[in-house]
């Protein structure tokens, strides 16, 4: 594991962790990143700052993710998945990376690593996924996007969407700070956050944040 190098006088915030996890040597966390008990971080993953890393979580070799990730208990997230900044991958979520999982070939023998070509799930910035939400890659979950728990998300979500189901499909908005956006009466297309009155303009099915 190694931690990257910061300017001349300057003091890291404490990296955390578990005597019982697992981090591989070639592994990068970013200062103030906590990594809890039993889980693994494998080969060239590269975590950000302000990171949590719940129990039993995993993250596969090479994997991306920003600062201020949280990957609650048992979240499995398989390489070569990107998390921008903020994200949220709630407890037992899974980002798989195989179009066509078999355990063998068709003339029976083991599949290895280079048996197959892996594929991503991309997270952008301040998106969360609930609980045992499933992400079938290849996908793109927009910024600031809901995925609801149990969901089985196999085609990509727009930004600030709210999607639910198996398949998942979009039924609403949301804006930053996690709340259900409320049309304006009155004002077709203009969405309104009932927490932080921030307004969003909805144009083609994509919906813009007012800056």
């Amino acid at each position: 594991m190694s931690i990257p190098a910061c300017p001349e006088g300057f003091d890291p915030v404490a990296i955390t962790v578990r005597p019982t996890a697992q981090v591989d040597e070639s592994a990068v966390l970013g200062e103030g990143t906590t990594v809890w008990d039993l889980a693994q971080i494998r080969e060239d993953a590269r975590l950000g700052s302000g990171c949590v890393v719940g129990r039993g979580a995993y993250v596969g070799p090479g994997v991306r993710i920003g600062d201020h990730v949280k990957l609650q208990n048992h979240a499995l997230v398989y390489e070569p998945a990107v998390l921008g900044d903020g994200v949220f991958v709630g407890p037992a979520a899974v980002l798989t990376n195989d179009r066509s999982p078999r355990s063998v070939d068709p003339q029976g023998r083991l599949k290895r690593g280079g048996d197959w070509e892996a594929v991503a799930v991309e997270v952008a910035e301040g998106a969360s996924l609930g609980a045992r939400s499933v992400c079938v890659a290849p996908v793109r979950i927009g910024r600031w996007a809901m995925v609801a728990a149990g969901a089985v998300v196999v085609r990509d979500v727009p930004d600030h969407a709210l999607v639910a189901g198996v398949p998942a499909r979009r039924i609403g908005w949301v804006g930053r700070a996690g709340v259900r956006l409320v049309e304006r009466e009155g004002e077709s297309g203009v969405w309104e956050c009932p927490e932080t009155g921030a307004l969003h303009d909805e144009r083609d099915g994509c919906l813009v944040e007012r800056a």
